[in-house]
């Protein structure tokens, strides 16, 4: 039997979603809790791969098991059993074919900007004290829905067959002393939200133009776009399945 998996994490003290030879991942933390608990292997498939300090409010897996348990049960000694900055919050069983990466048809992700020095916000928004215009940037949102080829934007030395991703939203509001980008696609390349990020504070600040947007993606160079935005201020925020998986 195949069993989705809802869970949030804080990514600060994690070098990312995806298990690694010689780092803490979530994938792995969640692997052993599981593994323990239900005292068998257990092999998770995520979603999606966030990396290294990037948080999640809404990340699914599956996993297989063949003993039947309860689902409410099993949520609950598995966040007794993982540390603070996981929770689980559902489990349910799916058709053996459904996954939880392939199946996904939109992702969503929150980027934050603190625009004053905050205390408590250090670890989880990009301060930029320099005005940014917002006006400025929300313009350049309108050309990245004009275009579906970003390879500019992706890291380089990628191993992925297609650069193609369809972007149904993108846009920046402003909430006090706070900004934040919304984006929403059916895929993103790695380092994609954050490169866009940067390329976006870099229009704010005047360094570019909106227009010059068309060039950046066109070129297909990596160079050509704005640095990598800090990951510390990206949150995956919504997975969407298609109904019945969810």
């Amino acid at each position: 039997m195949r069993y989705f998996l809802e869970l949030s994490y804080n990514g600060k003290a994690y070098h990312g979603w995806q298990n690694q030879p010689n780092a803490i991942s979530v994938q792995e933390v969640l692997e052993k809790a599981l593994s323990t608990i239900l005292k068998s292997n257990i092999a998770i498939v995520g979603a999606g791969r966030t990396d290294t300090e990037v948080h999640a409010y809404q990340m699914f897996a599956h996993f297989d098991f063949e003993v039947d348990f309860n689902s409410e049960n099993l949520v609950y000694k598995l966040n007794s059993f993982l540390p603070k900055d996981i929770a689980v919050h559902s489990i349910f069983e799916v058709s053996p074919e459904a996954h939880a990466r392939f199946d996904a048809i939109s992702r969503t992700y929150h980027y934050k900007i603190s625009t004053s020095k905050n205390v408590f916000d250090y670890d989880y928004a990009y301060l930029v004290m320099m005005p940014l215009d917002v006006k400025a940037m929300n313009s350049a949102c309108d050309i990245l829905l004009k275009y579906n080829d970003f390879q500019c934007f992706s890291k380089s030395n990628t191993d992925v067959k297609t650069y193609y991703c369809d972007i149904k939203e993108a846009y920046w509001t402003k909430e006090d002393n706070r900004l934040m980008f919304t984006i929403t696609a059916n895929r993103f390349l790695r380092n994609m939200v954050r490169a866009i990020v940067g390329t976006m504070v870099n229009i704010g600040l005047g360094k570019l133009k909106p227009n010059d947007l068309h060039g950046i993606i066109a070129s297909k160079d990596r160079s050509k776009a704005g640095f990598s935005a800090p990951a510390h201020g990206l949150y995956l925020v919504e997975i969407i399945y298609p109904e019945g998986v969810n």
